[in-house]
């Protein structure tokens, strides 16, 4: 098995970069309290070990690497690390996936795509009573294809429409995008418009219903928009270890997901 301790020290300086208090020690109170930056930290490496709370607080009073690394005696307890990923909201978590990805390496080139992870632990009641019309969370990411970087993810339960919810990604981050690449399902024209309006230069595939849109895409850069591709590739990582969710609510899994979607960014920036 690789060694974990580049993760961790990427997932500790994320933290303390994050915290108001980055000098407090991770255990100020002895057992019975820990830093925000120590919190911020374990939490990312349960998403990243993949395993139930016990078994993560198994893990961590076993790995030698994690207590030296945060300097804890051990580990919390398994009930206060699931106490401590509910406290975390998507506020949090995006404003630490946008960290991550200026650490992973950001050129402004991005590849935007749509997968499902399965939601087999919700239960059918709960399905309907929510109003889920998927039974797959579909999750979508923007992807930078030099570092492979993922700075910003978009989650829904409903039939969205691919093209709405690039839109929605695209003004979220449009600053920070020269070239923004997408498939056929985010052919609009509004995207576009949008993307032009703010220096962005869109090359998203036109649905090729007449001679003019096949024209629109032979002139495309194909060579650049291969690169799309590489969003393909981040999913597979992301379900390296099955696509399987966790947690039963439907906020629950957006926080699991963003908290992988973080892992991800670390382990690319330590590699």
């Amino acid at each position: 098995m690789r060694s974990k301790r580049p993760t961790i020290r990427q997932c500790k300086n994320l933290a303390k970069q994050h915290v108001d208090d980055p000098d407090e020690p991770a255990a100020p109170d002895g057992a019975s309290g820990f830093a925000e930056w120590a919190q911020i930290a374990l939490i990312l490496l349960h998403a990243e070990l993949d395993k139930d709370f016990r078994e993560t607080e198994a893990w961590f009073n076993d790995s030698r690497a994690i207590r030296e690394e945060l300097n804890i005696d051990k580990s919390p307890d398994h009930t206060t690390l699931c106490r401590w990923e509910q406290q975390f909201d998507m506020r949090e978590l995006r404003s630490l996936l946008r960290r991550s990805a200026e650490q992973a390496g950001w050129s402004g080139t991005a590849a935007i795509d749509a997968s499902g992870f399965q939601r087999d632990q919700t239960s059918y009641h709960y399905r309907n009573r929510a109003g889920f019309s998927f039974h797959k969370l579909k999750t979508t990411i923007l992807v930078d294809t030099d570092s492979l970087a993922i700075k910003d993810v978009h989650f829904t339960t409903k039939r969205k429409w691919d093209g709405h919810v690039g839109l929605q990604v695209y003004r979220r981050n449009a600053e920070d995008l020269q070239e923004f690449l997408a498939d056929a399902n985010y052919s609009w024209s509004d995207l576009r418009e949008e993307c032009r309006a703010g220096a962005t230069r869109p090359l998203i595939k036109h649905k090729e219903h007449n001679a003019l849109k096949k024209a629109h895409n032979a002139r495309m850069d194909e060579e650049l928009y291969h690169q799309r591709t590489l969003s393909e590739t981040v999913f597979s990582l992301l379900k390296d270890d099955g696509e399987k969710l966790r947690s039963r609510s439907w906020h629950g899994q957006f926080r699991e997901l963003t908290r992988k979607c973080i892992v991800h960014n670390l382990s690319q920036a330590a590699s």
